[in-house]
């Protein structure tokens, strides 16, 4: 099948017409940051529930019969009454505690004791080892059949090359770490190449096979809290969005208090993104709950099933918006509105570039209408296309105005346009693919060619409120613009926009061309505020 599988395998990769061009953060961290983790982070993700005392500095991590107490500047932890060393001084960084990874990991059950490591483990590393030895046929031994499925052998024998030669060659295996979410067992390796570190996460089912898994360079990341980051303001706790093959694993942020509190659900830009949609040194969806929580507002993110089923979606030939948006997010309201502490009455949605131009679809697909209003951050109104050749026109006009070389930016932009010219080609459609599309899968693109988010929504209604930043190249102030015409005759829909802003959310003072997404930054408290805002208003 030449090697159309391979491409269809890292589809998830391409599905970034939005996020192109963003400059990867190559840096690997420091083996003293690798080292520690963030305590609320980590436990959240183990299923435990986390508590902080201002007064002693001290965080409480429950999870089932164990407790955990560690406090800032000691090098032990009392374990059930016990006290115990955590190999590390817990620390702040950020207005992050920060442990030990390793003990964290093994003091709330995220890894398996000293008397041996579990099936799972040995799995991993046997997968892992076949891997990179080119064995699809042992690799395949100790996969989920739906992973057979999706990466057969002859994909298997070959797909460590592609990486190798992408990245060049592993010259070593280190740092594995193991957590649970709802979904997977993960368990984590860094491996050094010749060009970046590179992080494999490999994805175990209940029955201890490697069920999927995701690859890319290790983030230098340096993410940091922002200021109006309260923990005293929240709890969080471990949820699962859907059921059965597609189930993804989130994260529920609780106001202190009894509620019944507003809702949130946070829906992805393009790409494979995590439940904090992490981008360089940015978390702008574990901002946004963070902000929204300590306002009085519940909010629910999840993993994309780009990133937490990333090869088995991948492989679907017919995958559109429908399955990689649209679904996940209307399974997500569904959970809110069963969920004691939230009004069901005030759920809300908000989509984040590629999640604003589905929002219209959600909106459509939603039968229940269980959907209070939306939220548009950053979001499209134009075709999808049309959108990602005007963003490359954008970033050429903003390089060049940098004093920059624009070549590789004007080689990149006019691939875009070609890209464009075939699928308007009227001869093509979703029963007529073309045998070479650019931007695989063709399917996805020719599924919504005449898609246009803006002229569905003329045809709606629900309070709507369209937020974008002045400094976003990737869904320029056009678009904006666009919306604020096509929805003229709406009378319930909000429209701001914000100087400075980027497309991450975050204020940057330079012209943005997506360079400074390696820099730590957080979503400006001005969008928070407007947001809360106009849901209080929604009542």
């Amino acid at each position: 099948m030449k090697s159309k599988r391979t491409l269809s395998a890292m589809a998830a990769a391409s599905l970034t017409a939005i996020s192109l061009s963003v400059p990867a953060a190559a840096a690997a961290e420091t083996p003293d940051a690798a080292s520690y983790a963030p305590v609320r982070e980590t436990a959240v993700r183990l299923g435990a529930q986390v508590s902080w005392d201002p007064e002693q500095h001290s965080v409480t991590v429950k999870k089932e019969d164990t407790t955990l107490v560690l406090t800032i500047g000691r090098s032990t932890g009392v374990l059930n009454g016990k006290t115990v060393p955590t190999g590390g001084t817990v620390r702040i960084s950020g207005q992050q505690a920060m442990a030990p990874a390793a003990f964290l990991s093994a003091a709330l059950g995220g890894t398996e004791s000293a008397a041996g490591p579990s099936e799972a483990a040995d799995n991993a590393d046997l997968f892992l080892h076949a891997l990179r030895a080119g064995d699809g046929v042992e690799a395949a031994k100790v996969m989920s059949p739906a992973l057979q499925q999706a990466l057969p052998v002859q994909t298997l024998n070959s797909l460590w090359k592609n990486y190798e030669g992408a990245y060049g060659q592993v010259s070593s295996v280190s740092g594995k770490q193991e957590s649970d979410n709802t979904v997977h067992h993960n368990e984590v390796y860094t491996l050094q190449t010749a060009a970046v570190p590179l992080q494999i996460t490999l994805r175990l089912n209940t029955g201890g096979l490697v069920d999927d898994l995701n690859i890319g360079p290790v983030s230098a990341g340096g993410y940091q809290p922002p200021a109006y980051d309260h923990p005293a303001a929240y709890s969080e706790r471990e949820v699962k969005i859907g059921e059965g093959e597609w189930a993804l694993p989130g994260t529920l942020t609780l106001p202190a208090g009894q509620g019944p509190f507003p809702a949130v659900v946070l829906v992805h830009g393009s790409g494979p993104n995590d439940r904090d949609t992490s981008i360089g040194g940015a978390k702008p969806f574990r901002d946004l709950a963070a902000g929204l929580a300590a306002k009085g507002i519940a909010v629910l993110r999840y993993d994309k099933v780009t990133f937490e089923h990333t090869f088995k979606i991948a492989a679907n030939p017919k995958l559109t918006v429908k399955e990689e948006t649209v679904d996940d997010a209307l399974s997500a309201v569904k959970l809110l509105t069963q969920t004691p502490g939230i009004d069901p009455a005030r759920v809300y949605v908000a989509g984040h570039s590629q999640g604003g131009y589905a929002m219209p679809l959600i909106i459509e697909a939603d039968a229940g209408r269980n959907i209070a209003g939306t939220i548009l951050l950053s979001g499209p109104s134009s075709s999808f296309i049309d959108v990602a050749v005007e963003q490359q026109a954008e970033l050429v006009s903003r390089i060049k105005q940098l004093g920059q070389d624009p070549a590789p930016y004007e080689q990149q932009a006019a691939a875009w346009t070609q890209a464009a010219k075939l699928l308007d080609d009227p001869q093509y459609s979703v029963s007529h693919l073309p045998e070479s599309f650019p931007i695989p899968p063709a399917y996805w693109w020719y599924d919504k060619k005449d898609y246009k988010p803006a002229e569905l929504a003329k045809t709606q209604s629900g309070p709507m409120l369209i937020l974008e930043g002045e400094n976003d190249w990737q869904v320029p102030m056009h678009e904006f613009e666009q919306w604020k015409a096509a929805l003229k005759d709406r009378t319930d829909v909000e429209y701001k926009s914000f100087p400075k802003v980027n497309h991450l959310l975050a204020e940057y003072d330079g012209l943005s061309t997506g360079s400074e997404y390696a820099q730590p930054s957080n979503v400006t408290p001005e969008i928070i505020d407007t947001i809360a805002s106009w849901i209080g208003k929604q009542k």
